[in-house]
C-alpha cells in the first residue's frame, strides 16, 4: 500500500442504514482530502456529505476492537 491514502467510504445498507469502508487506495480527481492527527484521508463526492462531521476512531479493548464511526447524519 506504499504511496497509497486511507479512503472512507458509505454503502446503502438496506433497513439496517448506512455501512462504512475503509481501504487504501489512490486519490481521484473528484475526491475530497483531509487531513487529521497526521492521516490523510479521502472521501469520493458521494459519501462526503454522508460523513460530514462523522468521528473516526480506533478502540482497542479486550471485548471489542477496531475503527468505530460516530456519525451524526446517520439515522436510526
Amino acid at each position: 500500500n506504499a504511496g497509497k491514502t486511507l479512503r472512507v467510504f458509505v454503502e446503502g445498507g438496506g433497513c439496517s442504514g448506512l455501512q462504512y469502508g475503509l481501504v487504501f487506495d489512490s486519490r481521484q480527481a473528484d475526491d475530497t482530502a483531509s487531513e487529521s492527527f497526521g492521516v490523510s484521508v479521502l472521501v469520493d463526492p458521494r459519501s462526503v456529505d454522508h460523513l460530514r462531521g462523522a468521528v473516526i476512531d480506533f478502540e482497542d479493548e479486550l471485548n471489542d476492537s477496531g475503527f468505530k464511526i460516530s456519525n451524526p447524519n446517520a439515522q436510526k
